[in-house]
This record gives C-alpha cells, sequence and structure tokens, in this order.
C-alpha cells in the first residue's frame, strides 16, 4: 500500500470544503486533480472514503481515517517548520506580480501554502497584464513574477494550464465532455484583450477559423457575467476555474492548447534570498499538477 500526502491533503480539503469544487479553490487545483487524488486514495484502500453528495461526507471508513489523515499533514508541517529553523528560515517582504486571471484563480492558494511553508516570509501580490508583469520584474518593482511561457530559464512550473470554453449551463453544447471551437461559430465570441487573446487566436487559426470577437472586455468578471447574461461565449484557462459560477460549465476545447506557469524571479539580478525558498516550496504545492 502506498499512500501519500498529496492524496491526504485532497481527502482533507473535501471534508472541510464540503464537496470536491470548493477542495480545488482551496488547493489551488483543477477538480479533477482533487478527484483524481481522492480516487487514488481510495483503491489504496479498496474502498471509498467518501460519499459523493451536496455537501460531500465521510463514509464510516473515511471517519475512521480522517483523525489520522490529519496527524500525517499537521506532522508533514512540523516536520518542514523544524527543518527550516535549523537552516534558518528565510524572512523578508516579496514583491510577487501576476496576471488578474492567475492572481484570482492561483495565487490564493499559493499565498496558503507559503503562509503555512514559510511564516516568516511576507508576499504582497501586484496584479497587471502579461506586459506590466514583465516590465516590473525587469525594473525591480516586483521581486518575482508567475510568468505565461516564458523562455527557458531558472524557475518553477506551477502549472500546465489548458484552455476550456465557457459556456452558460444551458447551451446546447453544455453537456457534451468537450467542445470543438468550430461548433461555437455561430455563437457571439467574446475576448478579454489581455495575454491570452493571441493564444485564443491560435486557437481559432488552428481550427481555420477566422478571429472575430464580438465584444472585447477587459475585466474578467465583466467577462464572466456577460457569458452568464446569455450574451455570448468565451474561452478562458483552466486556471480560472474556481471563479466560474454554478450556472456556467467549463469544458475542454478543441483544438488543444495550454501554458505554462512559472514561477520566476529577475533574469539580469540577483533574486531575493526569500524567493528560492518560495520557489522550493512551490515546487511541491498541488498547483503543479493542475
Amino acid at each position: 500500500m502506498s499512500v501519500n500526502l498529496p492524496q491526504l491533503r485532497a481527502f482533507l480539503a473535501v471534508v472541510d470544503a464540503g464537496g470536491f469544487s470548493a477542495a480545488a479553490a482551496e488547493l489551488g487545483m483543477s477538480q479533477s486533480a482533487v478527484s483524481h487524488a481522492v480516487a487514488s486514495l481510495e483503491r489504496e484502500l479498496a474502498a471509498p472514503l467518501l460519499v459523493r453528495a451536496v455537501p460531500a461526507r465521510t463514509t464510516a471508513l473515511g471517519e475512521r481515517v480522517l483523525p489520522h489523515a490529519r496527524r500525517a499533514v499537521s506532522a508533514a508541517r512540523s516536520v518542514a517548520r523544524i527543518a527550516a529553523e535549523a537552516g534558518g528560515a528565510m524572512t523578508g517582504i516579496v514583491r510577487l506580480a501576476a496576471t488578474p486571471t492567475v492572481c484570482q484563480g492561483m495565487v490564493p492558494g499559493l499565498l496558503r501554502h507559503w503562509r503555512e511553508e514559510q511564516p516568516r516570509v511576507t508576499v504582497r501580490v501586484f496584479e497587471g497584464d502579461s506586459a506590466e508583469v514583465a516590465t516590473w520584474l525587469d525594473d525591480g518593482t516586483a521581486d518575482a513574477a508567475i510568468l505565461i511561457d516564458p523562455p527557458s530559464g531558472p524557475g518553477v512550473l506551477l502549472a500546465t494550464d489548458h484552455y476550456r470554453a465557457l459556456l452558460p449551463r444551458d447551451h446546447p453544447l453544455a453537456g457534451e465532455p468537450c467542445v470543438d471551437i468550430r461548433d461555437l461559430e455561430d455563437d457571439q465570441f467574446l475576448i478579454s484583450p489581455n495575454g491570452c487573446e493571441a493564444r485564443i487566436r491560435t486557437i481559432h487559426g488552428l481550427a481555420g477559423l477566422r478571429f472575430d470577437p464580438t465584444h472585447r472586455v477587459r475585466d474578467l468578471a465583466t467577462l464572466i457575467s456577460m457569458v452568464q447574461a446569455g450574451i455570448g461565449v468565451t474561452v478562458l484557462s483552466e486556471v480560472s476555474r474556481s471563479l466560474i459560477p454554478p450556472d456556467l460549465v467549463l469544458l475542454p476545447l478543441e483544438p488543444r492548447t495550454s501554458r505554462r506557469l512559472v514561477l520566476t524571479g529577475p533574469s539580469a539580478r540577483p533574486w531575493h534570498p526569500a524567493i528560492r525558498a518560495l520557489a522550493e516550496s512551490a515546487a511541491g504545492h498541488p498547483a503543479r499538477t493542475a
């Protein structure tokens, strides 16, 4: 039998949050990654731990496993803290820059993780578009950044972030396991003119479609509200999943494409000492599997 900490963390998050979607938001993971972690734990134990209901609840076995899982995760955190104290824990303030989608969909989970793993490091977040984030990292406004598809170099891959179709739940294609962007050609298409537009344009090109959005909306919340109102459909990345209200669905999209989200420091000057500690900590964070 091989039970690991990510499985136990996912199980605890579902119990505490009351469901897989809420647990995914709490952990900074995709819902499918949480489901996979819990299912793999159940396979190892050869029995279900959760009743898949709303809210999710433990089975009799799950109730017995729960206190042991809490102790195991707590012990792992204690070991990490002891090691940090023995080696001289990092301290200081790190200014982290990221795009709005990453800030809203991924950064909260990272901040919670860092607060537990690096309690003496204070992370301050700066939100900007892709060009602003890169500029801030270059000119010293930010000490670190989560960059989208950066050139190869030092850094930690946080997630391979796939693109998805965002549709109203009553859309004719909302029940499909996957949506081909060609099937959305008759829908009004909405777009947020930021770093994602080039990639969404590429998806259209791969499908042989002309990229001709009906509306361009800068604010992500406004874009989501317009889809809710039935004004049109759009394409968002998987990291946005925690922001999607229940009357919308985020579905796999064809042609398939993705982007890399990488935590890194500046390329032209030494990194703040605490950045390396944050990067090493983030390397084991569940967001990497999103």
